[in-house]
């Protein structure tokens, strides 16, 4: 039994492991997908679920809340246009995509050892939100008829071969 271990401690101290852990749910609502170790990769992923479940509240205070945690990017340094550009692409881009969706906003993706040190890596990204998903399943029907389309042609051809013959 793991009793009273309710999380990964990183051989860091508390304000370090905050830190970390900031840096890197900050990174993944801006760059939507990042490359790290898997156990902060699967420790990240309980966070970032929860900021997203934090963010379809879209309200005054859940905003106050992400911004409690999340990192604020300097416009100047950095050339965006909102002081907060993690916490407004949260709530405008991310929350939105997953409305319907109950949980498991996040994936972690094994991608092996690293060369350096054989620790293992892992990609976390979110998944594909509603408007990836209606893309796909256009895709999908264009893929279908398309196929559809070029066994037909073939199918007929066969059909009047066997008629004049």
């Amino acid at each position: 039994m793991n009793h009273r271990s309710a999380f990964r401690k990183f051989s860091r101290t508390p304000a370090h492991r905050r830190a970390m852990l900031r840096n890197l749910a900050t990174n993944l609502v801006l760059n939507n997908r990042i490359k790290t170790t898997l156990p902060k990769a699967k420790e990240l992923k309980r966070i970032a679920d929860k900021l997203v479940t934090l963010a379809k509240k879209d309200t005054h205070h859940a905003r106050r809340q992400a911004m409690a945690f999340l990192n604020m990017i300097h416009r100047e340094e950095h050339g965006f246009e909102e002081k907060w550009t993690s916490v407004h692409k949260l709530f405008t881009e991310i929350a939105p995509r997953f409305a319907n969706r109950k949980g498991g906003y996040t994936r972690v993706v094994k991608l092996g050892p690293r060369p350096s040190d054989t620790a293992e890596m892992a990609y976390i990204e979110f998944v594909e939100g509603e408007v990836a998903q209606k893309d796909r399943k256009k895709r999908r029907t264009v893929r279908k008829s398309a196929t559809a389309a070029a066994v037909a042609p073939a199918a007929s051809s066969d059909a009047t071969a066997t008629e004049s013959a």
